[in-house]
């Protein structure tokens, strides 16, 4: 079972870190989610997806100057 509630974390975590980088989450809803998740898949998920963001925009901008 601790593989299922670790897999059922990260998903959560993945939500929890969209819904925040949207800013649109309820603080009712964010803080249920606070106290399901592990604060390092959260810490993880928040970094990749910082990651994926600023790769994301670099990959744009140099396609935009390309042109």
């Amino acid at each position: 079972m601790a593989g299922s509630q670790g897999k059922t974390s990260i998903v959560r975590s993945v939500k929890l870190v969209a819904w925040s980088m949207l800013g649109i989450r309820s603080r009712k809803g964010y803080q249920e989610d606070l106290e399901k998740v592990n604060p390092v898949h959260v810490l993880l998920v928040g970094l990749v997806a910082v990651l994926l963001l600023v790769v994301s925009l670099i990959g744009l901008v140099n396609w935009v100057v390309a042109k």
